[in-house]
């Protein structure tokens, strides 16, 4: 990376792509050097008229414009602004400084892992002893890969439990996390007799042929938070690795998902750990970010329209030499369905994230244009017509693909090379399931 910077090619690539350039744009905040962060300026005259306008038909909606944050960028060039470096509530935008913390922190390619063991020997198809489940913080433990690992303890020889089935850990199933609900919720989809008509559904989505699991629990679900090692020693049987951290982040972003953005800041060490490091990471000042939650519930959440700018920048220009790009961790507009941009008229090929509660939508990203290449937008607006306010802020961005025009094809910098569906189609992937124990050493084997 530090050649790359030393050559000068790999900043004037990120140049080209409408990447802030930390060679050129290179501000101080208390000391520290800032490449990410924009500082305003004289405002282009074409963009500040079209913000004038925008803003105007907000305060004919009795909306006062001290109340809408924008600011927008390209490159490090900024384009114009409104209570732009002014932290108001972000919504949903919190997940992006919640991606921008999880990557840095864990990787792009980081996986959880959940380790399933027991305290008895299988026989004759009945497993002598607990079942055990010890969560590693999978956010996206769904009945799918629950399906799979009931499929691979089938394989293993296991029809029935006669003992308990023993949550430890930090364990979530279908968004649940609280662990007696998530471990019946474990238990259910082990057990395709008992699967309630969402765990069908999910089924019926994975490859033809796909096993339907049978094993029986005898016992309760029991969690277990203190005093695991006072069990009988245990024989661990399947390793199970979740998706990589950057196709949950794509899934999280695109359903806007609460519990997966909490799991995962909860897991770094707390939205005021994730605020702090958000801003030292994309070069912003402190005071531009307040978090209560990882997810945006809640009008505590507040980040300045800049900031947000800037987070996208520092998420992109961190992917970038991993052979990744923005797109491959939040919605396109025209490409991923489903989610929170469906019925929107957002311009095509714009990757976004949208935020909202009950008196504001927010939605920030970055748009490819012919003319200015990649401009950097966010807008946080406060009012309660949820669907008049999303409607002024694709009309706004239209209007500026007007004046700039469409880019005549995707830009590399922002080209997805993984996408949501094919993501979603990894769920419930039996090769993310290691076993380590065969039926015949679980008979033999003692302790770990």
């Amino acid at each position: 990376m530090l050649e790359l910077f030393s050559s000068g090619l790999f900043s004037l690539w990120l140049t080209m792509a409408g990447v802030p350039d930390p060679m050129r744009s290179v501000n101080l905040v208390a000391g520290v050097d800032t490449p990410w962060m924009t500082v305003p300026g004289a405002p282009d005259p074409n963009v500040q008229l079209a913000l004038q306008q925008y803003l105007q038909r907000l305060s004919k909606m009795g909306l006062p414009m001290s109340s809408q944050g924008v600011w927008l960028q390209t490159g490090s060039t900024f384009l114009a602004s409104n209570k732009g470096t002014t932290p108001l509530p972000a919504a949903s935008l919190t997940k992006v400084a919640t991606s921008l913390v999880s990557l840095h922190e864990l990787g792009p390619d980081y996986r959880f892992e959940t380790l399933l063991s027991t305290t008895g020997p299988i026989e004759n198809g009945v497993l002598l002893g607990d079942l055990i489940v010890k969560g590693g913080g999978d956010p996206l433990m769904v009945w799918e890969e629950a399906i799979a690992l009931g499929n691979d303890l089938n394989r293993l020889g296991i029809r029935k439990v006669a003992g308990n089935l023993i949550i430890t850990g930090n364990f979530l199933m279908n968004f649940e996390t609280n662990p007696q609900k998530a471990g019946e919720l474990f238990k259910q989809a082990l057990n395709s007799r008992t699967w309630p008509e969402e765990a069908e559904y999910q089924y019926s989505t994975l490859p033809e042929g796909t096993p339907r699991p049978q094993i029986a629990i005898t016992g309760r679900v029991q969690v277990v938070t203190y005093g695991i090692d006072l069990l009988p020693p245990q024989t661990q049987l399947l390793r199970h690795q979740s998706l990589p951290l950057v196709q949950i982040l794509k899934l999280m972003n695109v359903y806007s998902n609460n519990v997966m953005a909490e799991s995962l800041t909860n897991s770094l060490g707390g939205a005021q750990y994730v605020a702090q490091q958000s801003a030292l990471l994309a070069g912003f000042p402190q005071s531009e970010i307040s978090l209560k939650n990882g997810s945006g519930l809640g009008v505590e959440n507040r980040i300045s329209p800049r900031a947000v700018c800037a987070m996208f920048a520092a998420i992109q220009r961190y992917v970038q030499p991993r052979s990744l790009t923005i797109a491959d961790l939040f919605p396109i507009s025209g490409v991923d369905h489903g989610g929170t941009i469906d019925y929107r008229k957002i311009p095509s090929a714009a990757v976004v994230k949208t935020g909202t509660l009950n008196d504001v939508s927010a939605l920030a990203g970055v748009l490819p244009t012919r003319d200015r290449g990649l401009v950097w937008f966010a807008i946080i607006n406060r009012g309660t017509n949820l669907d008049s306010l999303r409607d002024q802020q694709d009309a706004l961005l239209q209007s500026l693909v007007s004046q700039w025009g469409t880019a005549r094809s995707v830009p590399v910098a922002i080209a997805p090379t993984i996408s949501a569906r094919t993501t979603s189609a990894s769920l419930g992937d039996t090769s993310r399931n290691q076993a380590v124990r065969s039926a015949v050493e679980v008979n033999t084997y003692q302790g770990n």
